[in-house]
C-alpha cells in the first residue's frame, strides 16, 4: 500500500494538474474560475480518498462537515484550492492544494502525521516524507496576508529587524518559509483547520517551528475546526518572534486576517 505521505503528495499533485488544466482550457477567469476550481479539485480528492482510504474520515473546506469524524482515528484535512482569489487572477502563482492526515495517538489526542502542499504554478510538491528547509535568506522577511495582515505585524517586524511582505495562500507562504525565501509566516484574526493543517505538517517535517501566536500547540480535528492564528518560522527565530508578538499584544491586540 502507498504510504500516507506519498498518497497525500500524489493527490495534491493530481488536483494541482487539474487546476492548471482548468486555467488553460475552461475559458473562465476570476471568481467563476475559482468556484469551478474549488468544486472540481474537491471532487477529485474526495473520490480518490474514498477509493484508497475508504475507512478514513475527511474534513474539507468545500464539503459539509460531519461530527462523525470526531470518533475516527484517521481524518484527512484538505483544502482543494487554497488561495481561490489568487488562482482566478492571471499570472498569480501564490495558490496551493493542501492534503493532510490527522491521526489519533494512544493517549487519545492527535496530530498531523502526513501532509503535502502542491504549488502547481511553480511545478512544486512538498511532502512530509521528503522535505528539507532551505538556507536562510540574507534579509529576514515575514510573510503576511496580502488582503488582511495582522495589525500588530509591523511592530513585530520592527522588533526583530525584518521586512513585511504580503502573499496569498497560506500554503504558498508556508512553503516560502520552507524554501528559505522568508524567515516566518505570521497570521492572526481567523483561519480554519484546512488552511494550515498541510502547511504545518510539511513545515514541521522540515524542522521548522509551528504554533499559535501565543506559542501554544496547534490542535486539529476539533468539533469547531477554527484556528484563528498561526506562526511558522525558522526555529532560531521562534523565541524572539513569540516575545515580539506578546509585546505587541500587550500594547494593543487587533489581529486581522
Amino acid at each position: 500500500m502507498t504510504s500516507d505521505a506519498r498518497l497525500a503528495a500524489t493527490l495534491a499533485e493530481q488536483a494541482g494538474q487539474l487546476l492548471l488544466r482548468l486555467q488553460a482550457d475552461s475559458g473562465l477567469t476570476g471568481k467563476e474560475l475559482g468556484k469551478r476550481g474549488d468544486s472540481e479539485s474537491n471532487a477529485l480528492l474526495l473520490r480518490e480518498l474514498a477509493a484508497q482510504r475508504p475507512d478514513d474520515a475527511v474534513l474539507s473546506e468545500e464539503s459539509a462537515d460531519s461530527p462523525a469524524r470526531l470518533s475516527h482515528d484517521r481524518v484527512w484535512i484538505i483544502d482543494p484550492l487554497d488561495g481561490t482569489r489568487e488562482y482566478g487572477l492571471t499570472g498569480r502563482t501564490d495558490w496551493a492544494v493542501h492534503v493532510a492526515l490527522w491521526q489519533r495517538g494512544s493517549g487519545g489526542s492527535g496530530e498531523i502525521t502526513d501532509a503535502a502542499v502542491a504549488q502547481p504554478a511553480l511545478e512544486a510538491v512538498y511532502a512530509s516524507d521528503d522535505v528539507h528547509a532551505g538556507p536562510a535568506a540574507e534579509r529576514a522577511v515575514i510573510l503576511v496576508s496580502d488582503s488582511r495582515p495582522p495589525q500588530f505585524a509591523p511592530a513585530v517586524a520592527s522588533a526583530v529587524g525584518a521586512e513585511l511582505r504580503p502573499m496569498g495562500s497560506a500554503g504558498a507562504k508556508a512553503m516560502a518559509v520552507v524554501r528559505g525565501e522568508a524567515a516566518a509566516y505570521l497570521h492572526a484574526g481567523g483561519q480554519w483547520e484546512w488552511d494550515s493543517a498541510a502547511p504545518v505538517g510539511v513545515a514541521a517535517a522540515a524542522g521548522l517551528h509551528a504554533s499559535r501566536v501565543d506559542g501554544s500547540p496547534l490542535v486539529y480535528n476539533s468539533a469547531h475546526p477554527y484556528l484563528p492564528d498561526l506562526l511558522i518560522c525558522r526555529r532560531e527565530l521562534a523565541a524572539p518572534l513569540l516575545a515580539a508578538i506578546a509585546a505587541a499584544h500587550s500594547d494593543s491586540y487587533g489581529g486581522n486576517r
